[in-house]
């Protein structure tokens, strides 16, 4: 057993879409799937199954264009995505309040 299966160092929180409800889900931070949004922590360090990559990477292939304009209305139009992007945003300016003269 590796220590970052049991840590949640590895993943930090996020909002994401499940159906038409706002979720609570980690963003993997480092490895194969850094950037990714998983269910739990554990799933950013499970092993790879070649077989779904493959047959995602073929779909891909033949559909992207479907898939990349069917991603841009549902995240413009559902009424889920348009809350997400305002839920993962940062509440508060890292560098400090603006000062205005």
């Amino acid at each position: 057993m590796i220590v970052s299966d049991i840590t949640e160092a590895g993943a930090i929180r996020v909002w994401s879409r499940s159906g038409g409800k706002q979720t609570r889900k980690f963003r993997c931070q480092y490895g194969a799937r850094k950037g990714q949004v998983r269910a739990s922590p554990a799933a950013c360090n499970a092993p790879i199954n070649v077989k779904k990559s493959i047959g995602l990477k073929q779909t891909k292939a033949k559909r992207s264009g479907t898939m990349k304009v069917k991603s841009a209305i549902a995240k413009r139009a559902n009424p889920a995505a348009v809350r997400l992007t305002r839920l993962n945003k940062p509440k508060s300016n890292p560098f400090g309040r603006k000062k205005f003269k």
